[in-house]
């Protein structure tokens, strides 16, 4: 007989939790148990800690709400939470960003940056580059031959 536990304890990638990282905008999807019904109730904020650690991984997320901090911890692998959905990824250099708590929630949208790269890279626009030789063609040559004679 082995002795190899490892099987137990691994942790398995649930589909609808997204990574999240420290100063990430995320909604998350918490099932409400009200009386006999159950509805999922949305909590979205910004993510000032993430610890991990395998099935006891969790992150903390911070909102404002009517002037008062909120904070609430997730499990990763909670049943109750359904989903996590990262709205704006934060660029910062911190793993903890407790200093939020003493900044209104007009300075933490200052302090926290959005990273260039987007979410929904379908939906950004991007220029085609141009190249040299179509420009090249479109100027008449009588302005491109002094252009040449110039630069040697």
């Amino acid at each position: 007989m082995s002795n190899d536990i490892r099987w137990l304890i691994e942790s398995k990638r649930r589909p609808g939790i997204a990574q999240v990282h420290p100063g990430d905008r995320v909604k998350v999807g918490v099932k409400a148990k009200e009386g006999e019904k159950e509805r999922t109730q949305i909590f979205h904020g910004v993510v000032i800690r993430v610890r991990k650690g395998g099935n006891n991984a969790s992150f903390t997320v911070r909102q404002v709400a009517y002037g008062i901090g909120v904070e609430r911890t997730f499990f990763v692998n909670s049943p109750y939470v359904e989903k996590v959905e990262v709205t704006q990824h934060g660029d910062v250099r911190r793993a903890r960003l407790f200093y939020l708590r003493g900044l209104s929630s007009k300075a933490t949208r200052a302090k926290l940056k959005a990273k260039a790269k987007a979410i929904a890279p379908e939906l950004v626009a991007e220029e085609e580059p141009v190249e040299e030789e179509a420009i090249l063609q479109e100027q008449p040559a009588e302005s491109a031959a002094p252009q040449e004679a110039g630069q040697g």
